[in-house]
């Protein structure tokens, strides 16, 4: 269990979207200090600065800014690792074979690497806890989401190694699987969206109860649920809604 007032939290990718909805949410809770940090810290909102989150500047794929970013944050007890990417590209019959490698490199290495760098900072000040902001794509094969899906599901495996290493040090680790969002990431995304407050909000009451593994929203819940239920038939259901969208967009 986690007691979210008062503690200090470093969210990334905390300049827009479901990051700075984890920004503004956590200064609601209490907590003493959040740290927004993003590739451009000029871009997080003013509302928030107003509020007293602090900006960083972090790249999660750059190794310096990383280890600079542990140095310079050592109050931290809730590393929140939000920063993601979603290239919008097939996977195999791609138009850019670099996409997949991109998204691997900060919804994978990029997550691994900020948890490298804090578990001592987190294991200083009594343990703490992990957030990582996943996807429905983490637990389904979504072959509308190119190189996006296996890589937030490597994420997810790497939240459960984590949570086994990191026990001694009284560390938790929650990993948070997001339906569709209202974010400029799912612009392309028909039908209803949650709001990023909600999933915010959702996300941080799992934290607060130590919960291993939470869905944050009813696309959340359904996609599981469904492909628990029948996990040949979704398939191809997935399959079906790939094709249906290259003949709607052409992509």
């Amino acid at each position: 269990m986690i007691e979210l007032n008062g503690i200090t939290a470093l969210v990334t990718g905390g300049n827009r979207g479901i990051g700075q909805a984890f920004v503004a949410e956590l200064l609601e809770r209490g907590a003493a200090r959040v740290y927004a940090a993003a590739r451009e810290p000029a871009g997080i909102d003013a509302g928030l600065l107003a509020a007293g989150a602090v900006p960083i500047r972090l790249d999660v794929t750059d190794p310096e800014q990383v280890a600079a970013a542990a140095q310079s944050c050592p109050d931290v007890s809730l590393l929140i690792n939000n920063a993601g990417l979603f290239t919008n590209q097939r996977l195999v019959l791609t138009g850019d074979p670099d996409a997949a490698r991109a998204e691997m490199e900060v919804n994978y290495f990029g997550t691994l690497a900020m948890t490298r760098a804090f578990a001592p900072v987190l294991a200083a000040n009594g343990g703490g806890a992990i957030a990582n902001v996943l996807s429905v794509a983490a637990m389904v094969p979504a072959p509308f989401m190119g190189g996006y899906s296996p890589a937030k599901a490597a994420a997810l495996w790497l939240s459960t190694i984590t949570r086994a290493e990191l026990e001694p040090q009284g560390t938790q680790v929650t990993a948070l699987i997001v339906g569709s969002v209202d974010t400029r990431m799912a612009d392309h995304v028909d039908g209803t969206k949650e709001d990023p407050r909600d999933i915010a909000r959702a996300g941080l009451t799992a934290v607060a109860k130590g919960e291993p593994v939470a869905d944050t929203d009813w696309m959340a819940v359904d996609a599981r649920a469904r492909m628990a239920r029948d996990p040949a038939r979704y398939e191809r259901s997935l399959a079906k809604l790939l094709h249906a969208r290259e003949l709607r967009t052409g992509r």
